[in-house]
């Protein structure tokens, strides 16, 4: 393809020299340049891709995009145009020849249950006989083959280069986690999605967007792109994901008028079942997922098969069949006489959900483990204090993710929520050492209570400054119950 070529869809404010030069492939980390590679340069958080320009044309750059008026000695072909970001986004849809357009592509978006939705849509997918990919939080997946995630969603070119390998692979329909971040920086520009599934939205990411209409709005893109929108109709944005809502609307809940509800609604320990009721008619769920945000997290995918056109008995098995997702309200059993479960619950809604769904099971005392990440949203700090402690017979307040930030200091935050309930009945100790919180909590728990660990669910490391180390609540949780003489290590 010719440089020309792969530009014709972008609104070029300036460009330099001949445009018609072969190109070999795109990159926007100049350390990733190869000989006949377009580089382009995106301004950055941390820092500016202007600033590499020589290094990618040392390494053998053939044109550039470029967002600021910059001076070159050498002599090579460039274009100028408002955002760089949203440019890349455009030539690597083109440079893979649209591969999303040959995908049925299910875009789930929301503060909480995204990485849990999207897994119950994929088995929908699998379970109708489609070979199907995945992207998100926890992993990409494309059949059976797993590669590594770094973002909930990649930036759009190394997005683009998935759906390319997914189209190479024989896969026919994926179902993508959609951050605001993406949405807000175009990683999801050029994406064909058939699909936009809204799960809810609640304080989050404050730290990145200006405030909770920024964010909503940020989210409402997706279904401005979308031509079948599935929208949580309780949500108290419902409204707003409906109105941006470019063509079918169908809405699922569980108390607000809704195309698909649920009737006869049991929560158990092992699972929850109920019946839907609406218009798909009534089906029978009986869910190896617990706890009532997932009835949401089910019923939103149901909804989204039934519209999709698959059978009932495909979707109701493909449902029924998923066991678990990495690091959401995932026991850890080592045959010890009360429960350990781990949580990627990070928001004040999601630590709410979580501890509710825990007293529910719980037939003796509640203990909960938890921190807040650091270089993040400080405002969520109090509040996630509060709720913790309020849902929970004992506290333990960590350390997350710290990064940048002062670990103490985080904790002091977390701490002016925890003060408003603290008390006899709702005792809290603070353990800045995770791994010793950890230890506490396991320790100090007595048959028939139930201990959550909240906060990192699937992640394997911990964040301090700059550098990650290797760090599990899982493997933790086990090795705990271990050293205390219980038997093998049944999350892991």
């Amino acid at each position: 393809m010719l440089f020309n070529e792969l530009v014709t869809t972008l609104k070029i404010r300036h460009s330099e020299g001949s445009l018609a030069v072969p190109v070999t492939g795109i990159a926007y980390d100049s350390r990733k340049v190869q000989p006949g590679f377009v580089f382009v340069a995106i301004p950055g958080f941390v820092t500016d891709g202007h600033k590499y320009i020589n290094n990618a044309i040392e390494k053998g750059a053939a044109a550039l995009i470029v967002e600021k008026n910059i001076s070159l000695s050498q002599n090579i072909p460039l274009v100028q145009v408002e955002d760089s970001r949203a440019a890349l986004a455009l030539v690597a849809d083109k440079y893979y020849n649209h591969p999303s357009q040959k995908l049925t592509i299910t875009g789930v978006t929301g503060t909480n249950g995204k990485t849990t939705t999207t897994h119950l849509v994929a088995a929908i997918y699998k379970a109708a006989g489609n070979k199907t990919g995945l992207v998100g939080t926890i992993q990409n997946l494309i059949g059976g083959k797993e590669l590594p995630a770094s973002n909930t969603t990649p930036e759009s070119l190394d997005l683009q280069q998935l759906f390319d390998s997914m189209v190479k692979s024989g896969v026919t329909h994926a179902a993508m986690e959609v951050s605001s971040h993406a949405l807000a920086l175009n990683r999801t520009t050029g994406v064909d999605f058939d699909a936009a599934v809204f799960t809810n939205l609640s304080q989050d990411h404050l730290d990145f967007h200006s405030d909770m209409d920024d964010y909503a709005a940020a989210k409402a893109k997706l279904f401005a792109a979308a031509p079948l929108s599935i929208i949580n109709a309780d949500d108290s944005r419902a409204k707003e994901m409906i109105e941006a809502s470019s063509g079918t609307v169908v809405t699922y809940g569980l108390h607000q008028p809704s195309d698909v509800s649920a009737r006869d609604v049991q929560i158990t320990a092992r699972g929850v079942s109920f019946i839907t009721t609406g218009k798909y008619g009534e089906h029978r769920l009986n869910l190896k997922l617990t706890g009532e945000f997932n009835v949401y997290n089910a019923l939103a995918a149901f909804t989204l098969g039934m519209a999709q056109g698959f059978a009932g008995e495909t979707v109701k098995s493909a449902l029924e069949n998923v066991t678990g997702v990495a690091g959401r309200f995932e026991p850890v059993d080592c045959g010890q006489p009360f429960a350990v479960v781990v949580d990627y619950a990070h928001t004040p809604d999601g630590l709410e959900n979580i501890l509710k769904t825990a007293r529910q099971i719980t037939n003796n005392r509640l203990i909960t483990v938890f921190g807040c990440g650091g270089d993040r949203d400080r405002s969520k700090r109090p509040v996630m204090g509060e709720i913790g402690t309020r849902y929970s017979d004992l506290a333990v307040i960590t350390s997350d993710n710290p990064r940048t930030e002062d670990p103490g200091k985080i904790i002091d935050d977390i701490l002016v929520g925890v003060k408003k309930i603290a008390g006899n009945k709702h005792k809290h100790k603070v353990i800045p050492e995770r791994r010793d919180a950890i230890a506490y909590a396991i320790k100090e728990a007595a048959a028939g209570d139930v201990v959550v660990i909240a906060g990192k669910g699937h992640e394997t490391y911990q964040i301090i400054g700059t550098t990650k180390y290797h760090f599990d609540d899982r493997a933790v949780a086990a090795a705990v119950l271990k050293e205390l003489g219980y038997g093998g290590m049944g999350a892991l």
